[in-house]
């Protein structure tokens, strides 16, 4: 059996020159986002109890709790709302085709039976609302030219609905059924967000123009300004009201966010402004937030959420980070076995500790990652500039970098565990081993090259073709002399991996099937390991070298026992949404995995009996 114990999620999606909604369940503290085609639920009070629902087609952009907190309404990219069950197995109840393009923003109304959304869509229909049951269309939304950006629904009874987009404008409905009433035409730029306070008084719209503007929620009159003394310096890209309705907090692209005291008579004074930590980069702009009981939320563009406390706002905020994009390698650190290091193929590697979640990322030494192994005390990478960079670990912090350029374009690294200065680089037609910096001999093997893996002491490699083929190779000094070749796989080697106790190795291939050898007879050792559906991206060896573990594009990861037939397998299925990238074993046996979900997960195997 394997159990997922942790989930260290993904941080939401951002674009630059965007804001972005994160949502709060109005029942307790748990909040939701959106990541690729996943909706992510959080608790800002327990930050690694993580919920995933995973069934839109599309990439998602927005999602709500109802009113109540049962049910949750997602949008995506095509246009589609899919209504779910905010608990347990997140059953439909509904999927609804919106509009025809891209929604940006959603709204329940207060007593849960109506929602609005927005968006970009063909010809005019940029707006609509309809009944959560049956999806009828309640009103007529007219008056928008451009995308619609943003949406509310005031909180208490008339119901007006009030939205804004790219044409610059604010526009205000009456009903239901919905009509058109008026239009404002106050801000200069777009209109990036509008929210009705919580007591249902005022509205307030936000703006590239580095305005706020507040209205009134009845009759829709301006009556006030954010003042412009010390207020931002750049967009403001979203807005939301404190529980009281007597303060708003703004985000920026000045990398600022600011917290609001309104006045009755609807005019804003800064009283805090708030700075978050960060590199002082692009990816500091903050382009979301949100005011929830005691909590406030902001998100960068880099999509780093900085949680605040509203009763101490001097207090550090506690932050919640991780990847955005596929994650491509994970590993255990050796020397403090509670340290996971995993990393994507932007570049960044971040730092997970087990029971804690997020403790840091390492400072960005190249851009894109392909390739990642760790040796004792550094880290070995590749990008794609056809060059190997080692860098040496020094506490939380990447120390020195040192770059080989080997002349062409690296496909896969092995590390020499017990002499980690040797390091074989697979390239196209053959291989390269390194010492160090020092290139030592690049070797033309005379076939495609696709994996390859050293021994640990460096005296042996295993290298996989295109054709499917697995030469080994014994090393000595600079020269290779081939040994063997092994026929089984039907496919191009994906991956080649020796046992802790390197009396095996473990191989797997494009047709995904996996094989492990005995090193001593060359002959098999487990076979038959045709669980998978689509290619083997990543293999794992337990410490003790009795399970071996594969993951798959086909979302799943299988545990083999070595000594039991290939059928008794342990199967996770659905792992990672996109598939399994990423896979490494924690000395207590269990399982790490990421994938294309940016997300990493921890499983509890307990070996069948």
């Amino acid at each position: 059996m394997a159990n997922l114990s942790e989930t260290y999620a993904c941080i939401p999606s951002t674009e630059r020159g965007r804001g972005i909604l994160i949502s709060a369940n109005p029942k307790n503290n748990a909040i939701l986002y959106c990541n690729g085609r996943s909706v992510f639920m959080r608790h800002l009070d327990k930050p690694l109890n993580v919920s995933v629902y995973t069934d839109h087609a599309y990439p998602t952009t927005v999602a709500r709790f109802s009113p109540n907190g049962e049910w949750v309404a997602s949008a995506d990219v095509s246009g589609t709302v899919r209504i779910w069950g905010s608990y347990n197995d997140h059953v439909l109840k509904n999927e609804f085709r919106v509009l025809t393009g891209r929604i940006d923003d959603l709204q329940w109304s207060p007593d849960g039976l109506r929602i609005v959304a927005c968006g970009d869509g063909k010809g005019k229909s940029f707006v609509r609302a309809f009944m959560w049951d049956s999806g009828t269309s309640v009103g007529e939304f007219d008056g928008h030219s451009k995308r619609v950006l943003s949406c509310a629904f005031k909180p208490t009874r008339p119901f007006r609905i009030v939205t804004c987009g790219e044409d610059f404008l604010v526009n205000f409905y009456e009903g239901p059924p919905f009509k058109f009433k008026l239009s404002h035409r106050d801000h200069s730029n777009f209109v990036n967000c509008v929210r009705f306070s919580p007591d249902g008084s005022k509205f307030i719209s936000v703006s590239s123009d580095k305005k706020g503007i507040l209205h009134d929620a009845k009759t829709a009159e301006k009556i006030g300004e954010l003042s412009m003394e010390d207020g931002h310096k750049g967009s403001i890209y979203a807005v939301s009201w404190s529980p009281d309705s007597k303060q708003v907090l703004t985000v920026s692209a000045d990398k600022s966010a600011k917290i609001w005291a309104i006045s009755e008579d609807g005019h804003g004074k800064v009283t805090k402004t708030l700075t978050c930590m960060g590199s002082g980069g692009f990816e500091d702009m903050l382009v979301g937030c949100l005011w929830h009981n005691n909590y406030l939320v902001t998100v960068s563009l880099g999509g780093t959420m900085s949680v605040f406390s509203a009763t101490d706002l001097n207090e550090s905020p506690l932050i919640l980070s991780g990847h955005m994009k596929n994650v491509n390698s994970v590993l255990v650190l050796k020397n403090n076995p509670n340290v996971i290091l995993s990393c994507s193929y932007d570049g960044l590697i971040v730092k997970w500790t087990k029971g804690v979640g997020f403790t840091g990322k390492l400072k960005r030494v190249i851009d894109k990652i392909k390739c990642f192994v760790a040796a004792e005390e550094e880290i070995v990478t590749s990008g794609f500039d056809n060059k190997v960079w080692r860098i040496s670990l020094q506490g939380d912090q990447c120390g020195e970098a040192e770059s080989v350029d080997i002349g062409n374009q690296p496909k896969d690294l092995s590390v020499a565990i017990l002499s980690p200065e040797l390091v074989l680089v697979a390239i196209d037609s053959g291989v390269a081993l390194l010492q160090g910096t020092k290139v030592l001999s690049t070797v033309n093997l005379g076939f495609p090259v696709t994996a390859c893996t050293l021994a640990p002491d460096g005296s042996e490699a295993i290298v996989g073709g295109e054709d499917g083929k697995l030469h080994l190779y014994s090393v000595k000094g600079d020269s290779f002399n081939e040994e063997a070749v092994l026929e089984k796989h039907r496919g191009p080697i994906t991956v080649i991996r020796y046992s802790p106790d390197v009396s095996m190795f473990a191989s797997g291939d494009v047709n995904r099937e996996a094989v492990v050898w005995d090193c001593a007879s060359r002959e098999l050792k487990l076979k038959n390991m045709l669980y998978h559906t689509a290619r083997i991206n990543c293999l794992a060896w337990s410490h003790d070298s009795s399970m071996v573990a594969t993951g798959s594009l086909d979302t799943c990861v299988i545990i083999y026992e070595i000594g039991k037939p290939a059928s008794s397998r342990i199967t996770i299925k659905g792992a990672h949404l996109g598939g399994v990238y990423g896979l490494a074993f924690t000395e207590e046996n269990s399982v790490i995995s990421s994938g294309e979900d940016a997300c990493v997960r921890l499983w509890t195997v307990t070996p069948q009996e």
